[in-house]
This record gives C-alpha cells, sequence and structure tokens, in this order.
C-alpha cells in the first residue's frame, strides 16, 4: 500500500489534470445544457429528443456505476466464482425490465414513476409513499458512488486518513448537485454518454491487456488467479463466499432475488424511459442498454480474475478492505508497476475514467429523487396540483441541495463496505418497495389505493428495517457501518428473501381488504395506453 500510494502522490500532477479536464468538460457540457433547459418537460425529461441509441448509451452510463467497475472487480478478485455472481445478476435484471417495464412505463407516465402509480388511483397517497420510496433507494445508492470516490481518490492521492475521502465526499457531492440544478436532464443524459463511452474504451483496453499477457488463453488466466489467491482451485468454485454455512447460501439466493428484480425498480433507471419520443425508441434504448452493459459486465471476468491474478488479493485488501481499488491497482500493473511512469500514466487514466463514473451515476440519482420530490411531494401532495412549473422546477433543485447534503454525511460513515454490496441494497429496497406497486398498477384490474400505499410502505419499511439490524450495519469488526457495535439480530447481509416477498404480499392483502373498488374504466385506459401509447406525451 505504501509503494502503490507513494507511486500515485509522484505523479499526482498528471492525476489531477485528468481529473481536472473530465470535471472542466462535463461542467462545459452542463452549463449548455443549462441554457436549452426552458420547461419542466426539458429538466425532468430532456425534452424527450433523445433517440434509442443516445438514451441507451445514457442508461448504460447510469448502470455502469462505481458498483460495477470497481466493486465488482473486487468482488471477483477476493472472491472468485462467487463475485462473479453480481455481474451475472445485474445483466440478468435488464430482462425484467425489458419484458415488464420499458413500455408500459413510458406509454403511462410524464416525469416520474409516481405518474404511472398514480394514474388509475388516488393521487397523494400513492404520489407521497411512491416518493419516499424513491427517495429512500436513491439515497442507498448514492451511499456506493460516495464510498467508491472515497477510495479512489485515496489511493491516488497517496493517504489512508479517512480526512481526504471526506473530502472527496464532500467534492463530488457539490459537483452532482451543480450538474443536476444547472444542467438539469439534458445535461445529466450527456455527461452519462459520455462517461459509457469512457468507460467501455477503458475497460476494453485493460481486458485486452490482461489477456495479451496469457497470450489470449482464459484458462490460463484463470489458473494463475485461482493459484495467486491463495485458495487453490476453491477460488473458482462456487462457495468461497456465499456457501460457507446454511445462513450464506440463504445469502446468496437473497442477493439473487433482488438483483434480478431490483433494476425494474430502480427510479433513476426507470425515469430515463421517459427522455425518449415513442415507445418504440424506449424498447431500443433497452436493447441497446442490455448490449453495451453486457459486453461490460463480461469485461469484469477479466477485470477481477485480472487483479487477482497480477496484483494479488493480499495487496488489494492492504489498500481497501472492501476491494473496492482492485481495477486501478490492476490498470498501475498493467502499466508497468509501481513506480513505473507507464503505470502512473494507466493509473491515473483508469482512475479519471472511474471517477466519471461515479459523477454521472450521482447526478442521475440526484435528479431522479429531486424530481420526484418536486414532482410528486411538492406539486401534486403539498400543493396538491396548483403549484406552476417554475415553481416546480425551483423545488427540484432545492432538493437536490437536501439529498445531496444527506448523501454526504451518510457516505463519510460508509467507507468500509464494499460498493457492489452497497448498491445489492438499493436493489432490494427499489424489488420490495417499487416493483409490487409497479406490476400490480399495470397488470392486475382490481388493484387500488389501499394496496399501493400497503405494498410501498411494506416493502420499505422491511427492507429498510432488516438492512440496520443485519451484519451490514453491525455485528461485524472489519465490513461493518458500525464494526465497534453489535445490535444485529438479521443474520442475512441482504434482506430481499423476505422483504420482497413481503412488498407483493402486503400490496394483494390490502387490495383484498379495502372496501374501496378499483375503476375498471380507468384500468381499461391505462391498459390500452401502456400498450399503444396513445395519450402519451
Amino acid at each position: 500500500m505504501i509503494q502503490l500510494a507513494g507511486t500515485a502522490s509522484e505523479h499526482r500532477t498528471l492525476i489531477m489534470s485528468l481529473f481536472g479536464a473530465f470535471v472542466i468538460a462535463t461542467l462545459g457540457i452542463t452549463l449548455w445544457a443549462g441554457r436549452q433547459t426552458k420547461d419542466a418537460a426539458d429538466f425532468y425529461a430532456g425534452g424527450r429528443a433523445f433517440t434509442g441509441f443516445q438514451n441507451g448509451l445514457a442508461i448504460s452510463g447510469d448502470y455502469m456505476s462505481a458498483a460495477s467497475f470497481l466493486g465488482i472487480a473486487g468482488l471477483i478478485a477476493l472472491f472468485g466464482y462467487d463475485g462473479f455472481l453480481y455481474s451475472i445478476g445485474f445483466l440478468v435484471a435488464w430482462l425484467v425490465a425489458l419484458l415488464l417495464v420499458a413500455e408500459p412505463l413510458r406509454n403511462s407516465g410524464r416525469y416520474t414513476m409516481a405518474d404511472a402509480l398514480a394514474f388509475r388511483m388516488r393521487q397523494r397517497p400513492v404520489r407521497t409513499a411512491a416518493g419516499i420510496s424513491t427517495i429512500v433507494v436513491s439515497i442507498f445508492y448514492l451511499l456506493a458512488q460516495m464510498v467508491g470516490a472515497g477510495s479512489l481518490v485515496a489511493l491516488l492521492l497517496g493517504v489512508s486518513g479517512d480526512g481526504a475521502k471526506r473530502w472527496t465526499v464532500v467534492a463530488v457531492g457539490a459537483l452532482m448537485v451543480i450538474y443536476v440544478t444547472v444542467g438539469g436532464m439534458k445535461g445529466t443524459t450527456w455527461v452519462q454518454i459520455v462517461k459509457a463511452v469512457l468507460l467501455i474504451a477503458g475497460a476494453a483496453t485493460m481486458t485486452v491487456m490482461v489477456l495479451a499477457k496469457y497470450h489470449f488463453n482464459l484458462s490460463s488466466l484463470l489458473g494463475a488467479a485461482a493459484d495467486a489467491s491463495g485458495k487453490g482451485h476453491a477460488f473458482l468454485e462456487p462457495g468461497l463466499k456465499y456457501g460457507v454455512t446454511g445462513t450464506t447460501k440463504l445469502d446468496f439466493l437473497s442477493l439473487g432475488i433482488a438483483l434480478v428484480l431490483g433494476t425494474a425498480g430502480l427510479p433513476h433507471i426507470l425515469v430515463r424511459f421517459y427522455t425518449v419520443p415513442t415507445a418504440k425508441a424506449a424498447r431500443k434504448s433497452v436493447l441497446w442498454a442490455i448490449g453495451i452493459i453486457g459486453v461490460f459486465y463480461l469485461m469484469t471476468l477479466a477485470l477481477g480474475f485480472g487483479a487477482a491474478a497480477l496484483v494479488g488479493p493480499k495487496t488489494i485488501k492492504a489498500s481497501n478492505a472492501a476491494g473496492n481499488t482492485a481495477a486501478p491497482l490492476l490498470a498501475e500493473q498493467l502499466g508497468g508497476g509501481a513506480g513505473s511512469t507507464g503505470g502512473a500514466v494507466l493509473l491515473a487514466v483508469i482512475s479519471a475514467v472511474a471517477f466519471a463514473t461515479i459523477l454521472a451515476v450521482v447526478a442521475g440519482l440526484t435528479l431522479a429523487s429531486s424530481s420526484s420530490f418536486a414532482h410528486d411531494l411538492w406539486a401534486n401532495v403539498i400543493r396538491r396540483g396548483k403549484a406552476s412549473e417554475k415553481e416546480e422546477v425551483a423545488s427540484a433543485k432545492l432538493a437536490a441541495v437536501a439529498i445531496g447534503a444527506i448523501a454526504i454525511v451518510l457516505a463519510i460513515f460508509a467507507d468500509k463496505l464494499n460498493a457492489a454490496a452497497l448498491v445489492a441494497l438499493a436493489f432490494a429496497v427499489a424489488a420490495s418497495a417499487n416493483l409490487p406497486t409497479l406490476l400490480y398498477s399495470l397488470f392486475w384490474k382490481r388493484f387500488n389505493t389501499v394496496g399501493a400505499v400497503w405494498a410501498t410502505y411494506a416493502g420499505l419499511i422491511t427492507s429498510v428495517t432488516l438492512v440496520i439490524f443485519s451484519p451490514v450495519v453491525s455485528g461485524n469488526a472489519k465490513t461493518s457501518l458500525f464494526p465497534h457495535s453489535d445490535f444485529h439480530w438479521f443474520p442475512l447481509e441482504n434482506p430481499g428473501l423476505v422483504s420482497i416477498p413481503v412488498g407483493f404480499l402486503a400490496g394483494a392483502i390490502g387490495t383484498w381488504l379495502a372496501r374501496e373498488k378499483a375503476d375498471p374504466a380507468k384500468y381499461a385506459e391505462l391498459e390500452v395506453r401502456s400498450l399503444t401509447g396513445l395519450g402519451a406525451d
């Protein structure tokens, strides 16, 4: 760690120059987009002017987060086969989003997820529940990005104290607020497109370099990774992380369910479907996203096992116990190793790409949550639909500042957690609170307001409560949020196995017990609109 940090410090000028270049370029894009933003449709949905390919790139940029690039590479490097399961789960999840959500959501809403949920329900209770859920899920996801940023910059600047990580978190929070308040959806989308191109190019370069070291023989790479891991052949088999006890096997099942079902309930992904002009473009954007994301997650296999083989788990853990710095350390090794100019250059380039990844994703998350507050909670609940567009957009900008501040404070205390594991928690909350309500609303004629409120709150409260009382927060001296305390009673690290069924069950029970009857005419209207796009903006 000392040698690696020292190398980074010697080339601090190069590193900071690359970081500065990206920040300046993206701020320029944001200022340009800010001049194009004239009304609420521009701020929330980018004027619905993006093509399917552009939106597919932006979705990819929004989805391939610090968890994907930093967290998954680290998990594969430390746990082998079990780490790669994250990549599989994140990718398969897109099939659920494509088949069940993308087109109906685009056709039945305007700006936020709650637009679709409240279409045939009573507005105020449903929008309140959906708005709160959106903000909670977004903050969980924001934590992962902030943690990744802190680990990355601490490595690059050659510091091991908490001070640099905290200032990094503050800086990322400030930038994301600027992106959202100035550029809106247009600025955020273009930042995500640029970031997606840079990330794919960087990951592809590293993948080719790793495979070239093993003469493009995947078997040789896997063998070298297993030898360097100290675990032998077990490194390439299931069970290193999720097969030791019955509890860890259940944790794996819970993780898999959360990953596969979570994407279709992520607010910052769902709002991307509103930025295209037609339902056909929405389908195209998801297909492009699946292709781009699929290629990227295949490359994480080379990055993770390459880091295990060439850097080694001990060095990775010494730099960051959760493995979040595995990809940058691999870049340094591929460039010539610690102390070499080539190593410093590649480390700086890949780290700048990772930093770009973080900035783009936090901007998307902040926009989704602040938009939900302004459009759902402020304009439709508090102001009862009487807020002007100007007032609504102003409240969204103020909400972005507040949500950014909350995320900064929480992220300062979460630096020991793996970025991918944190994102998995966000997936679990989204799948528990948002997905049941969304699917029931779109496909169940009898579903009513009581069922929607019960499903959202039950899934949200159950998932968050189980996370608070899980080993993620306390009970594990090495990886818990509060390592010196132990108040956990829920044994699993991911609550999805329990909280997702609770969300679906609560929605069904609430619907059956309610005296309120669903309006069949409104359901018929929603069904026609969701399938054909008739009446959609």
